[in-house]
Order: C-alpha cells, then structure tokens, then sequence
C-alpha cells in the first residue's frame, strides 16, 4: 500500500505511440475533464454518454464514440466509469448487453464512481477470467477534476493498478492503494464524512463569530493564519455542495455494517439540509448564514 505521485506524462511524440486506449462511459462534471486531460496527453480515447452534446464535444477534442457499450468495451483496454449511482453502475457493467461481457483478458474496469463496496464486489464477481477491476474512487470535486488534479483513492491489486498507472497520472495529483478492492470506496466514504462535517462547523463557527458582532471576512482571514486553517476554509465560496445526501448516507450505512454509532454523519445530513450556495456567499460576505425571522 502507499502513494504514488505523479511522474512526468511522456512527450506527445511518445505518447501517441502507447497502445493502451482508455474508454471513458460517462462524460459529465467528472469525466469530461478525465477524457480531456487524457486526450490532451495523447492517450487514445473512447467515450460513451447517454448525452450527446457531451459525446459530441468530446469527439470535437479527439475522442472516438462508441456506439454502444459492448463497443466501448472491445476498443477499450481500460474503462473508467463515471456514472452517478451504484444502480447505474449495476446497469452498465452487468447483464447480457452491459460493459462486462465485451471486454477482453488483460484489460481493466475502473470503478470512479461513489459507490458502496459490495457493488464493487457484484462487479468484480461477474467480470470475466482475465478482467480486472479496481475501484478507484475520485477525491478533489470538480475544480480538481477540470484541474487534472484529482486524488485517487484505490482499492484492488496493487500490480494491476501499477500496470495501468501511466494512464492515471495525466488526470490525478496523487494515487494512493488502499488495500483489497472496496478499500477505495471506504475511504472516500471517510473524506466525505470530514468533509461535510468540516462545512457545517466552519460555517455554524463564522455565524456565531458574527452574531457577537465579529466580521466574518476578517475572522476567516485571521483563522486561515492559524490551527484551524482547512482548505474547507480557504474555498468554501468555490464549492458546490453537493451530494451531501448521499455522501453521508453511504458513510452510515459502512458504519451500520461494523456496528459503529457516527452521530457526525447525521449531524452533518441534518445541517446540510439547510445550506445552500447563496447562504454560504452571504455568509462569507459578511451576512447572515440563515437570516432571522423578519430581519
């Protein structure tokens, strides 16, 4: 287990030359960019979306389409997929007609998506002999994706991940192994719980600080100097806040499974609910986080 990061990407020259092509099924606010910094790179690349204006301008930067997914598998030696749930995971993986049954011995199955370890494991135990399959979970939201600066969380076979290496170091900052295939997935589960609950308490912190009559743009500046700083801190007013809901109920539904209480989570599911990016922007200048009845 350990970190790998990044080394230097080959000269376009060489990189054109690499036989390994990568399909990308799923072209949205994640794998878009993937697709783009390989295709900047010049790995080949092939791409399937159920969009498809995505798939269109996709092609536009070099990419071939798939027709279908049995398509994608056999042009593809490595398949990230980047779809939103573990049931559209299930969908395009498994059954006669899903990703599955057209890959070929040697070539691998990139789990990105957020999604629980069994369904990993469903995938796993229907690939067939010679396929592998890797979760490797993204950490680093959209701004890291369209950066090519993602943090890779991987579980499954170390010497299968160091095979196929070169073709995730044009879109990742740092890859780390976890450890057997659904250790990716735990431990994106783990920084998303930090991460929601980092956002509630800077923001209930900034409001309380206001309340007593404190600015909030000089306290979060004064905080950045000290040990609370976070990168949560520094760039709250770029995130999305998303998936929260299902960030956090994949992080209990782990904990259930090993009898652990995480009363955080749900503190955390509770707060989010009421948080939206317009009251985190009229915090962060200076307004209320949730303003008062008739105020």
């Amino acid at each position: 287990m350990g970190v790998l990061r990044r080394r230097r990407w080959p000269a376009r020259g060489e990189a054109e030359s690499m036989e390994t092509t990568v399909g990308v099924l799923g072209l949205g606010a994640m794998g878009f960019p993937v697709a783009r910094h390989l295709l900047a790179a010049g790995v080949p690349v092939v791409v399937r979306d159920v969009d498809p204006q995505r798939v269109a301008a996709a092609v536009a930067l070099g990419a071939r389409a798939a027709g279908s997914l049995a398509d994608l598998a056999r042009e593809s030696d490595v398949v990230t997929v980047l779809v939103p749930t573990d049931d559209d995971v299930c969908a395009v993986c498994l059954g006669a007609e899903g990703l599955l049954g057209g890959l070929r011995a040697g070539s691998a199955v990139l789990l990105c998506s957020s999604v629980r370890p069994q369904t990993c494991e469903l995938v796993a135990a229907a690939a067939p002999q010679g396929v592998d399959v890797l979760d490797t979970a993204l950490t680093g939201g959209v701004r890291g994706a369209e950066a090519g600066e993602v943090n890779l969380l991987v579980g499954g076979d170390a010497e299968v991940l160091e095979r196929i290496r070169p073709v995730l170091e044009p879109w990742t900052a740092a890859i780390h192994h976890l450890g057997a295939l659904g250790a990716g997935q735990v431990g994106k589960a783990a920084n998303n719980l930090v991460h929601w609950a980092q956002i509630c308490a800077v923001t209930e912190a900034l409001e309380l600080a206001r309340r007593f009559g404190v600015s909030v743009p000089v306290l979060r500046r004064a905080l950045m100097d000290g040990p609370t700083d976070s990168r949560t801190l520094r760039e709250l007013d770029q995130m999305r806040l998303t998936w929260h809901a299902k960030d956090l109920a994949n992080a209990a539904d782990l904990a259930h499974q090993v009898q652990l209480d995480i009363p955080i989570a749900e503190t955390a599911r509770e707060v989010m609910r009421g948080i939206a990016v317009a009251d985190v922007a009229r915090l962060l200048a200076g307004g209320s986080l949730h303003p008062l009845p008739g105020g």
